[in-house]
């Protein structure tokens, strides 16, 4: 039973329950039934914190089917190691590759739109060995094969060119790395599908918000996990000092990117709210940004 499912219910048969005190929509009784909105899990291995993640979340099986064709979009933008935090950890990515493959998934594709030499971020990342070693089709983008596309729900963008993976994939994990940004003020969820986009990116800067926002009106994932294992506290999106660089062992996942933004703005002392994608993808009606309203599961792994 989803929460939402509980809650279309609870006015009829189970509002007595409710009424006598058996159960709240919220005890650890009923939230033990529900798939929650967002998990967060806690844990000094990556791999454990992200398994435990997703299992909380239901496992892997209840986002991939059999034979699926998945792309799995990770932060590859730097050329920087793990341990600056600029890019998506390594081992986040790989596992998801690994959990992707063992529900079932044809092929598991990983790759993104650097702003350095593709080459150096890719293995100074540690991206691409482990998602290889892990099973997965890890490939630099190719410029031929973006395509225009149409928004029609745009406000900003009426179209841009996208890359063709990600349009024809069967499912798509948005898997970024919460960090600071000097535009943005963070760069988490929305901010990694400019990893997907074609054409002069800078231009979007103009009116970085709304284009964001219109981006996820035709680009939707499956899932969204959130990489917290180390954030970038100041002077990103790049990097580059460990004085920037704050080790919290952390997963988020959940499958909508205004809950998953919203709760990674909190790592930084900041409300969704605060943020101009954020507030703006709520605006219009993309998700929910009001914490104290979603089913958040937090463990330890």
């Amino acid at each position: 039973m989803r929460r939402r499912d509980f809650m279309k219910i609870s006015g009829s048969g189970a509002a007595g329950l409710l009424a006598a005190g058996a159960f709240s929509p919220f005890s650890p009784a009923l939230a033990a039934t529900l798939r929650p909105d967002l998990v967060v899990a806690h844990g000094p291995q990556p791999d454990r914190a992200t398994r435990a993640a997703i299992e909380a979340m239901g496992g892997m099986k209840a986002f991939i089917s059999k034979g699926d064709v998945v792309v799995i979009k990770p932060n590859i933008g730097w050329d920087r190691t793990p341990e600056q935090a600029a890019d998506t950890n390594p081992v986040v990515v790989a596992t998801l590759v690994a959990l992707c493959l063992e529900a079932g998934a044809k092929t598991v594709k990983v790759f993104d739109r650097p702003c350095n030499d593709p080459r150096r971020c890719y293995i100074q990342s540690g991206i691409e060995p482990l998602a290889k070693a892990a099973g997965a089709d890890v490939s630099h983008v190719d410029d031929r094969k973006f395509r225009e596309v149409a928004i029609p729900k745009g406000e900003a963008i009426k179209s841009w060119p996208l890359y063709i993976d990600v349009l024809e994939a069967d499912k798509i994990i948005n898997v970024p790395i919460a960090k600071h940004h000097g535009l943005s003020r963070l760069t988490l969820s929305f901010k990694n599908w400019m990893g997907v986009m074609g054409g002069t990116r800078g231009r979007i800067h103009q009116n970085i918000h709304e284009t964001l926002v219109d981006l996820s009106t035709v680009i939707r994932p499956t899932l969204v996990v959130l990489d917290a294992v180390r954030i970038l506290t100041a002077n990103g999106p790049q990097g580059g000092d460990l004085k920037d660089v704050k080790k919290l062992d952390t997963i988020i996942a959940g499958v909508d990117q205004v809950a998953v933004d919203s709760y990674g703005a909190t790592l930084f002392g900041l409300k969704g709210s605060e943020l101009g994608v954020v507030a703006a993808a709520h605006r219009r009606g993309i998700g929910p940004v009001d914490l104290d309203k979603l089913l958040i599961r937090k463990i330890e792994a």
